[in-house]
């Protein structure tokens, strides 16, 4: 029985983004249903006329069907009408001090409930989607045929990302980005494997040293990888091989909390752009920052 770790650590990272965005569509529905109830009242059509404008909030004047003329406030978050101008109305027959406009804060709170209950929708379903993707090419490339290697480890950063990545020797030199597993932090430099398939021919290679197998991060490449490397020892430093293997999942998500980093500012560009406030910062930073343990999962962080 082969040991896979980059499966569990990259279902545990797909686990944490759906439980995030289930709790922001949960916020965002709910937010949509109050927003729903409350127009739904509001059958009552009318052109009224613009009053006067304070900051963010419209006078409105519009008639009633008996005649007389009703006149209420209405808060328009966006860039308000000029006074004397008309603008369609809807309010509630029984109580004419429910009221919208166009653009009224009604009005956009279920608009923005609706954009983020899509949002967190098509993020759930891109995750899903790439990650099953991943899963079925990785275990199609485990059932080529095998054959030996000789692999030296490299451990390169680019970026916020440390990846591990095997130099194949042969005639043509190739380099096979893998997912961490603390098997490599055993592995003296060159190692002897088991290759599941061709790296001179193939794109994904799965790599098999002892009981476990390491699954490509990215496809076998012929250039040399970008950023700083660092080559692994020719013999392996018993404590730090017994370290590693200690260290389990709080080390790795040390290592994947790199790319959580820029969630809150992230969170506060789209709260200024969409104008939701402390709310849609908070929604944006959460799913911002589940997307970024995903990538790191996805991408094939080390945390060694």
């Amino acid at each position: 029985m082969f040991r896979i770790r980059a499966v569990r650590h990259g279902v545990a990272a797909v686990a944490v983004v759906l439980v995030l965005c289930a709790g922001v569509a949960v916020a965002a529905l709910l937010s949509f249903t109050s927003a729903s109830d409350r127009i739904g009242a509001l059958t009552g059509r009318a052109v009224g006329q613009v009053v006067r404008v304070a900051q963010n909030t419209v006078e409105l004047n519009w008639p009633l069907p008996d005649g007389t003329y009703r006149t209420a406030l209405v808060d328009v978050p966006g860039r308000p009408p000029a006074p004397g101008q008309k603008t369609q109305v809807a309010y509630d027959p029984a109580d004419p001090d429910h009221v919208v406009m166009p653009g009224a804060e009604l009005l956009v709170q279920a608009d923005r409930a609706l954009s983020g209950l899509a949002f967190t929708a098509a993020v759930v379903l891109l995750v899903l989607a790439a990650t099953a993707w991943r899963l079925l090419t990785r275990a199609r490339a485990a059932r080529r045929p095998t054959r030996k290697a000789r692999v030296r480890r490299v451990r390169v950063q680019s970026g916020l990302i440390v990846r591990s990545w095997l130099e194949v020797d042969g005639p043509r030199e190739r380099w096979i980005p893998v997912y961490y597993d603390p098997a490599l932090v055993a592995m003296p430099s060159p190692a002897d494997v088991v290759l599941h398939g061709d790296p001179q021919r193939d794109r994904l290679v799965v790599v098999q040293t002892g009981d476990v197998l390491l699954y490509p991060s990215g496809p076998v490449t012929s250039k040399h990888p970008r950023g700083r490397r660092g080559d692994s020892p020719s013999e392996p430093d018993p404590d730090v091989v017994a370290a590693a293997r200690a260290a389990g999942w709080p080390r790795q998500l040390r290592g994947d909390a790199v790319l959580v980093i820029p969630a809150p500012f992230i969170g506060l560009f789209w709260a200024y752009l969409d104008g939701s406030g402390f709310s849609g910062w908070l929604a944006a930073t959460l799913v911002t920052a589940g997307m970024g343990l995903w990538v790191a999962a996805w991408r094939g962080a080390d945390p060694s």
